[in-house]
């Protein structure tokens, strides 16, 4: 089915896995939906809708299934109110508990003027969550509240009629204390569940919400929103830049560690880029817009770390394979419960009060916040340290990897080559020179913009009919001439004698240089002379190889550069193994033969030829400072080009999942354990009550911890 619109909904009335699973049926039932995943934690759900499909559908069927659903982005929250239903409930139930310690207890009439106000006013969220669930046919943590608090108190509100004239013994202080337990759980998760968020929170933050543009020789200062391209803006110090755009007057520092994690500002002169939502520090700039709106840097920040906490893990699936069957198999052991304890003693009080035990504590609440919390937790603390992940799916997938392999030029290196040696044959140095630069004047590649630092000043003729030749070199004619620069392999298909140059070549590929030969081939193929590049290795790229080394991680390196060239960088970094002379096309099937051998593969990249072998990789993992199309390929991108990120990538990764499992591990043991004790009349409602509420706050806390990571520890 075609799909064209992402949709986000706010989605209210949530509050455990159950309900997640019928959100997402009632979404997929509606024509025209391709998927639907409902995040708990952030209370939304991303639907994709077939283009002409009527997006008011969604709410109808959300609504039809018990809950609240809005097209609108929901509204900025106002001061945080929510503690106080808890803390009425904490009053009003306090007295019903606190004479139990001295073993005396209220007169049973102030006990129910006490808890009904908790049942049925402050509880009533219960009810109504809880009733709007039967409707749907199915089950949710509401209704196995409101099913448990209501027979503690109808148990206890039949015996005090019952026996009014001696005080029978009531079970007020149960179902109240289970209701304010409750509160007070839904309360801190809440609180938990925001510091999740943070990171985005932050992010969002750094937009401002004006800026000053001249127009018409005079400073306007309008809204962000109405800023255009090519508008010159004026940033002052200490003022974040506005939006994206290159420098064109004054000189600065920018503070950018919100956005790439770096921690030092980063120098700024006329024809440098800038980064809307960064600092400028002591200078004021001149800023001609680049980007606007939903094209801007922070705006696709936002939006990557927004779409991955959205998206599920792959284990979420055994979540909601569970949530599918878990209230209706609950509410079968309370009714065996009741029966096999009524039947057994005799006792029906104690058969309910177990029975109610078990709706409490069954609550699956910490299983609804065990994967999205943690995914909240870890992508946003990655993105603060300059680690954007794609998706769940890409965080999974990364803390198994196995081996990653490195793209050479512009990765393990800093990407802008120099022009190291020339020797010319045939002609004079300065001809040659001039006619290599006329052969790459067209060229983006950083060895040809080296050749044309090069023979910056010189002569150099006009060239026509030039093109690149993917993974050889450039052709173009230059005065009536077919001149080529490239490869040795490609010299030597078109038949080029190469000897009278070859014991240079050697020479200077023996020292690490990287080498390119000129050559005529109009009639007979001519040598013209060869050029030697040099590149340095950015100087975290060791400690970055050393990094993976520590964690088992082989690490390999793929380039098209010579074999002794790239021996040399592989000998001084201590890679595992490097292949050297790869054609871009070819990257792909180097990546599928190090998945045959050696399991799961990052690639590492950041040029356009990279595309295909970071989406043949199982995690793709590109450099910020590449091409947009290497990072719509990758599964996580690195906002600054430090290759050290690359095994932090990795670590957070392996911690965010270990959360997840921990999580989950506590999830089911609650209700594992809880369960059978809570049938066999070991637990309280009271108790219960405690420990359903505590499962989801340990749960949350447990994601918390992820806050703290750094990827320098």
């Amino acid at each position: 089915m075609k799909t064209a619109n992402l949709i986000k909904l706010p989605i209210e009335g949530m509050t455990c896995a159950s309900c997640v699973a019928r959100v997402e049926k009632a979404l997929k039932a509606v024509p025209g939906v391709g998927s639907a995943e409902v995040n708990l934690a952030t209370e939304t759900a991303t639907v994709a809708l077939a283009e002409g499909a009527a997006p008011g559908s969604l709410v109808a069927a959300v609504r039809d299934a018990g809950y609240e659903a809005r097209l609108a982005p929901a509204p900025k929250p106002a001061k945080d109110r929510s503690w106080w239903p808890a803390a009425a409930a904490a009053a009003l139930t306090a007295p019903l508990l606190l004479p139990m310690l001295a073993d005396w207890a209220l007169p049973g009439w102030l006990q129910l003027v006490l808890a009904t106000p908790v049942q049925f006013w402050l509880g009533a969220r219960f009810y109504r969550a809880g009733w709007k669930a039967l409707l749907a046919r199915t089950g949710n943590m509401d209704l196995l509240v409101a099913l448990g608090t209501s027979a503690a108190y109808g148990l206890s509100a039949y015996m005090l009629w019952r026996h009014w004239e001696h005080e029978p013994h009531l079970y007020f202080e149960a179902s109240a204390a289970v209701i304010t337990l409750v509160l007070l759980g839904k309360w801190l998760e809440g609180r938990a569940k925001r510091q999740t968020t943070e990171a985005i929170r932050a992010l969002q933050s750094l937009r401002p919400e004006t800026a000053r543009v001249v127009r018409a020789g005079a400073e306007l200062e309008i809204p962000v929103a109405q800023l255009a391209l090519d508008d010159l803006i004026v940033v002052r110090p200490g003022e974040r830049i506005a939006a994206d755009g290159i420098v064109v007057e004054g000189r600065s520092h920018a503070d950018e560690s919100m956005l790439t994690g770096e921690s030092l500002p980063v120098a700024k002169a006329p024809g440098d880029g800038v980064t809307g939502g960064a600092v400028n520090a002591e200078g004021v700039l001149e800023v001609r817009v680049a980007a606007v709106g939903a094209q801007s840097t922070l705006a696709r920040i936002i939006e990557l770390v927004e779409n991955a906490q959205a998206k599920k893990a792959p284990i979420q699936r055994l979540v909601d394979r569970v949530s599918a069957v878990f209230v209706p198999a609950v509410l079968g052991i309370a009714l065996v419960t009741v029966m096999g304890w009524g039947l057994a003693t005799g006792d029906w009080e104690q058969a309910l009060l177990n029975a109610v035990a078990v709706l409490v504590i069954a609550c699956p609440c910490a299983l609804g916040l065990a994967t999205p919390t943690a995914i909240m937790a870890g992508t946003g603390v990655a993105a603060k340290h300059g680690i954007l992940i794609k998706d769940a799916e890409a965080l999974e997938i990364a803390h198994a990897v196995d081996a990653v392999a490195f793209d050479k030029t512009g990765t393990l290196t800093v990407g802008k080559p120099s022009l190291t040696d020339f020797a010319a044959f045939g002609l004079e140095r300065s001809a040659a020179l001039s006619l290599a630069a006329a052969v790459q004047a067209g060229s983006e590649h950083p060895l040809a913009k080296a050749v044309l630092a090069a023979a910056a000043g010189l002569d150099i003729p006009r060239a026509e009919s030039a093109r690149a030749v993917p993974g050889r070199g450039m052709e173009a004619s230059v005065r009536g001439n077919r001149l080529v620069v490239g490869s040795g392999r490609w010299m030597r298909e078109l038949g080029v004698d190469l000897a009278p140059l070859a014991a240079k070549a050697a020479q200077l590929e023996g020292q690490g240089m990287s080498v390119s030969w000129l050559a005529n081939v109009t009639g007979a193929p001519a040598l013209l002379g060869v050029m030697a590049f040099g590149d340095r290795i950015r100087p975290e790229a060791a400690e970055a190889i050393e990094a993976l080394r520590r964690r088992a991680v082989r690490t390999v390196m793929l380039t098209g550069d010579n074999q002794a060239a790239a021996q040399e960088v592989g000998k001084r970094l201590a890679i595992d193994e490097v292949r050297a002379g790869i054609l871009p096309a070819d990257k792909a099937n180097a990546v599928a033969e190090l998945r045959r051998a050696d399991g799961r593969v990052a690639m590492v990249g950041d040029g356009v030829n990279d595309a295909p072998a970071l989406a043949a990789a199982d995690l793709g993992i590109a450099m910020g400072s590449g091409t947009d199309v290497a990072m719509h390929a990758a599964g996580v991108t690195l906002m600054r080009p430090d290759p050290r990120l690359v095994a932090a990538a990795l670590d957070i990764s392996r911690r965010t999942y270990a959360k997840i499992r921990q999580n989950l591990f506590w999830a089911f043991v609650y209700n594992v354990v809880g369960i059978p004790l809570a049938a066999a009349g070991v637990l309280s409602p009271v108790i219960a009550g405690a420990a359903m509420a505590l499962s989801s706050v340990s749960v949350v806390a447990n994601t918390l911890l992820l806050k703290r990571w750094n990827p320098e520890d």
